[in-house]
């Protein structure tokens, strides 16, 4: 397996001056091959060129300054890297913890040997896989230039262009299908082909045999299907050693911590059953011990530590609360219960300490630590594990010599050793001292370019934003000033029409008429805003469809003279609504109208004639409707008194 281990050496990729520089460490088969110095574009070419199974990182930080930069990284790794990070997901922690479980040590301030590191504990299988992309991907050919206005021989280099698209397609969709992978695929169709043909493959992009590319006309993407949130999968699937302590009752406690002393879990409740309890720890962890700080293991506790096989602890004799205050001092919890579950997991990791520190000693770096204090928990020898991680045959027991007697150290030699250890102590703070007030002098003057750096910019801002209010000032005016040139044509060409209507009012013998579009208040609103409406005007309406009750008894209490309708009869309703209205309807056969546009006009003598003839109609139609009313009451009262009679009988 080989493994790339990257660490920023100087720069940042948030800002756009100093890009960042990598130390680069290349890891093959658990060996160093070389650490060198690389460019995020040299980084991008290794990856490219050499493929390496996992790249792996501290933190993802260091390659992207947010979530779409990131996407854009994973979508230009090769699809067989993975890009670890070896601090952990959600919850991290420092690259010294991770590193010190497999017993390797490292100068944090060295970029190099954080590479190393990154790249070793990479490939012993620490950290979490960064997944960005769902088991989906798309491939799109499309053109890769564009046919432009052409020439003579346009159609030609068109059909070139989207012939070798189509040819593209087929070619991949053939590699599809002797994949056997499931596909959907999407055509744009175009002069000699295709212009663009999608893919969408249902596999992860490590298994299509496609690959990005570009030619002279076509060009292929191939892309992952992105999730809605970054997920991190452990590279490891084996969970980590608990030491665990509970505190049964009616409130259970449950603490656990893992073989270094770090709090993993800490909680309480009144309602948990045994299998909530069992189920909260297989999600924290792996239990190795079970804890209790009572001398006698509760039954309840031994239960829980049978359903995981675990190594029971008990103290010699049972913690005092001063002792349970000693070991819980660093730590934060909530109720005494947590307390007595911490404590008992404290102090059997205390009860262990000597035995890890003898186990750390005889473990070579890159070895998993834990895996190792495991075994030798549960009863192995330490040659036989060793032997059996690293891959060697154990060695025989051999007697251990007795350690030799160390002789008194003579007085003088320890005076003169103390002596040098405060000269170079004395010096040392001296440096220290120097130190400090170098860095109190770079603070100072990095405050100072603070300073100027703050009042330049708050005054750029102060005038940006003046600038921005007056802009926003003037494209305010200018809008208004759009809008009264608008009113103003507007006005100019209603007033042309009102000057037309008075030069027909003017001349001798004929009468001016206003043009209604629709019987409608849609058409007498567009009639108001063109020429106007006023008393005695008489309107030409060249069409009565969709006619309105409350536009007609409008127009009537305008004052508006007649109706001059054309067409064959007009509808009989229109004609009652009219005359209940006393609206006169005129036909435009009998008035002969002159109409040219909105306006028009026709002869007074002809339109006099025809109000008369409506009027005498109209006086007709008022004594038959007065007959109606009066047939109405007779009927009325013949009725009222039949029934009186009938009461009276």
């Amino acid at each position: 397996m080989k493994v790339f281990g990257i660490d920023v050496i100087k720069g940042s990729v948030r800002s756009r001056t100093r890009r960042p520089v990598y130390a680069l460490a290349r890891v093959e088969d658990g060996e160093i091959l070389d650490v060198e110095e690389v460019t995020g574009f040299r980084l991008q070419r290794l990856l490219a060129a050499e493929k390496p199974d996992i790249l792996a990182v501290d933190s993802i930080q260091e390659i992207a300054a947010d979530r779409n930069e990131l996407y854009a990284f994973l979508q230009a790794l090769p699809p067989a890297t993975k890009l670890v990070q070896v601090t952990g997901g959600e919850r991290t922690e420092s690259l010294g913890k991770v590193a010190a479980r497999y017993n390797i040590s490292f100068n944090k301030f060295d970029p190099y040997a954080e590479a190393r590191t990154t790249a070793r504990v990479a490939a012993l299988g620490a950290g979490v896989e960064v997944i960005a992309f769902e088991n989906t991907t798309d491939i799109v050919v499309s053109r890769h230039r564009s046919p432009g206005r052409g020439g003579w021989s346009q159609n030609r280099y068109i059909r070139k262009i989207h012939g070798g698209v189509m040819q593209k397609a087929r070619e991949i969709e053939g590699q599809l299908r002797s994949a056997g992978l499931d596909y959907e695929k999407k055509e744009t169709k175009a002069f000699g082909g295709y212009s663009r043909v999608a893919f969408r493959v249902k596999a992860p992009r490590e298994m299509v045999p496609v690959h990005s590319s570009r030619g002279a006309d076509v060009q292929v993407r191939v892309t992952g299907k992105e999730l809605d949130r970054i997920r991190f999968e452990p590279l490891s699937s084996r969970p980590r050693y608990l030491i665990v302590g509970l505190d049964p009752g009616t409130t259970t406690g449950i603490a656990a911590v893992d073989l270094d002393g770090n709090l993993v879990l800490l909680t309480s409740s009144r309602q948990m059953t045994m299998s909530d309890i069992i189920e909260e720890l297989y999600h924290a962890g792996k239990p190795l011990i079970i804890a209790s700080d009572v001398h006698e293991m509760p039954y309840s506790v031994e239960k829980i530590r049978r359903a995981f096989n675990a190594i029971p602890y008990t103290p010699k004799q049972s913690l005092s609360v001063e002792a349970k205050y000693d070991l819980t001092a660093s730590f934060t919890y909530m109720n005494d219960h947590e307390r007595d579950a911490l404590s008992a997991a404290l102090d059997a990791y205390r009860s262990l300490q000597n035995k890890f520190r003898n186990i750390v000693k005889r473990v070579q770096p890159g070895v998993d630590l834990d895996e190792v204090r495991a075994r030798v928990l549960r009863g192995q020898p330490l040659d036989a594990v060793l032997a059996d991680l690293q891959g060697a045959p154990a060695r025989p027991k051999e007697e251990e010599p007795a350690a030799p007697i160390p002789e008194r150290p003579i007085e003088d030699e320890r005076v003169m050793a103390l002596d040098g250890m405060v000269k170079r102590l004395r010096s040392y703070v001296q440096e220290l001292e120097e130190e400090i007030r170098e860095r109190d002098r770079e603070i100072d003057r990095l405050r100072q370019d603070l300073r100027r750096a703050r009042s330049a910019t708050e005054r750029k801002i102060r005038r940006d934003a003046e600038l921005a209010t007056k802009d926003a000032t003037i494209e305010s005016l200018r809008e208004q000033l759009r809008g009264e040139r608008r009113r103003s044509r507007q006005l100019k060409k209603r007033l042309e029409r009102m000057r037309k209507v008075e030069k027909i009012e003017i001349s001798e013998g004929y009468t001016p008429l206003k043009v209604l579009d629709s019987l409608t208040r849609d058409g007498v609103r567009s009639l108001q805003e063109g020429v106007g409406i006023s008393s005695g005007d008489i309107l030409y309406v060249p069409r009565t469809h969709g006619w309105g009750r409350g536009v007609v008894k409008d127009l009537a209490e305008t004052g508006v003279r007649a109706l001059v309708i054309n067409g064959e009869g007009p509808d009989p309703h229109l004609v009652r609504v009219a005359r209940e209205v006393n609206l006169p309807l005129l036909p435009a056969e009998t008035v002969r109208p002159n109409i040219q546009g909105r306006t028009g006009a026709a002869k007074t003598d002809a339109i006099e004639e025809a109000i008369r003839e409506w009027e005498e109609e109209q006086k007709e139609f008022r004594r038959e409707e007065e007959a109606k009313r009066v047939e109405y009451l007779f009927k009325e009262y013949r009725s009222e008194r039949e029934k009186e009679v009938r009461r009276g009988g």
